[in-house]
């Protein structure tokens, strides 16, 4: 597989978890993390740590409850090395309105599934 094509498939792989965050049926967002989240996959942030597929699903779903309408977007390219990913994304509201921009940095199983993502939210503070 070409370098091109490895970028092609780690975007195809981190957009589909971008779209499960913004799928409000559960059976929906299941079928979508079975493509790209490994089973015993991590996925932490400043507000939760869970393990496995069916935590996060069920974590979308309350995080969505709050936001109805809402949409992940990936703004950024997908930058890789060693199986490691990084990329930037947004929440964009059902009006419109855009959040502030956060970052995930994901580790990709040998079977290419997403088994760890550490989530940021917003820009790191500045340096005093």
């Amino acid at each position: 597989m070409s370098d091109s094509a490895d970028l092609a498939a780690l975007e195809q792989l981190i957009d589909t978890y971008c779209a499960a965050w913004s799928e409000p049926d559960s059976a929906l967002r299941k079928r979508i993390l079975e493509n790209v989240w490994a089973e015993d996959a991590t996925y932490t942030d400043p507000r939760a740590h869970l393990a496995g597929r069916e935590e996060l699903v069920e974590h979308i779903g309350k995080t969505l409850a709050g936001r109805p309408g809402a949409k992940v977007i990936r703004t950024s390219v997908v930058d890789a090395h060693h199986g490691l990913v990084r990329f930037a994304w947004r929440v964009v509201q059902a009006d419109g309105a855009m959040l502030p921009e956060g970052i995930d940095f994901a580790e990709v199983s040998d079977e290419g599934k997403l088994k760890r993502i550490v989530g940021f939210f917003g820009s790191p503070p500045p340096k005093a």
